[in-house]
């Protein structure tokens, strides 16, 4: 398996947690350090070597646009998939984007986070029989019960201790095969691939911020001065 050269940026979420900017703003453009939210993305991926960036878009998403241009810049190159006024969800929002995404595993990243994660290495990660390679972290006070177990490099819905699902994963588009236009999550494909057998993941313990409020998104800025 070659290198991943491909990512998708989740950013077409409403951000209704983070009003009233985003009554005015789509929520990705929230600033951390003087710069957008999704423009740190943007600029880890390109140092890690991805090529092209697909950035899904609804709730003025047209600002998302006009903020990062084509990705020149940058040193990538930047897709928009365009879902219209109401967001498809993370499953029939990616399944929309997969013309743009090609044929080879992408990453794909919730726009609304803030992690140290090095999105390298792929071809170590998602093994030829695996859908999809899940990045895993500790249970955040938001989610204290987790969302799936972790044994032996193998994700699974088993009992157990289980790890909070961190809105990164490596997916092939097999993962959507069947699968047809409309908004619906990709939580079911994933629980339909681990029975097979066929999701690998990862614990992941470095910087990692799940940012829902602009409180949190503060908070992270004070955090990360303060360790910096």
């Amino acid at each position: 398996m070659t290198q991943t050269k491909t990512a998708m940026l989740l950013a077409a979420g409403r951000g209704e947690r983070m009003r009233p900017f985003t009554d005015t703003h789509p929520k990705p453009l929230a600033k951390l350090f003087g710069k957008p939210l999704i423009q740190h993305h943007v600029e880890r991926l390109a140092d890690a070597g991805i090529e092209r960036i697909v950035i899904n878009l609804a709730w003025l998403g047209g600002q998302i646009r006009d903020t990062l241009g084509d990705g020149g810049r940058f040193g990538v190159q930047l897709l928009y998939s365009d879902e219209g006024p109401t967001a498809l969800e993370t499953g029939g929002g990616i399944f929309q984007a997969l013309p743009l995404l090609g044929h080879d595993p992408f990453w794909v990243v919730s726009a609304d986070l803030w992690t140290d994660f090095a999105f390298t290495q792929a071809e170590q990660r998602l093994t030829a029989s695996d859908l999809a390679h899940l990045v895993m972290v500790e249970n955040p006070s938001f989610n204290i019960q987790g969302d799936f177990s972790l044994q032996d490099g193998r994700i699974s819905e088993a009992l157990g201790h289980r790890l909070t699902y961190a809105s990164l994963a490596l997916f092939r588009p097999e993962l959507f095969r069947g699968c047809a236009p409309g908004r619906y999550s990709v939580v079911p494909l994933l629980r339909t691939a681990m029975r097979q057998g066929s999701v690998s993941g990862e614990l992941f313990s470095g910087c990692w911020f799940n940012i829902g409020t602009t409180a949190q998104l503060q908070a992270v800025e004070t955090d990360l001065r303060a360790n910096k």
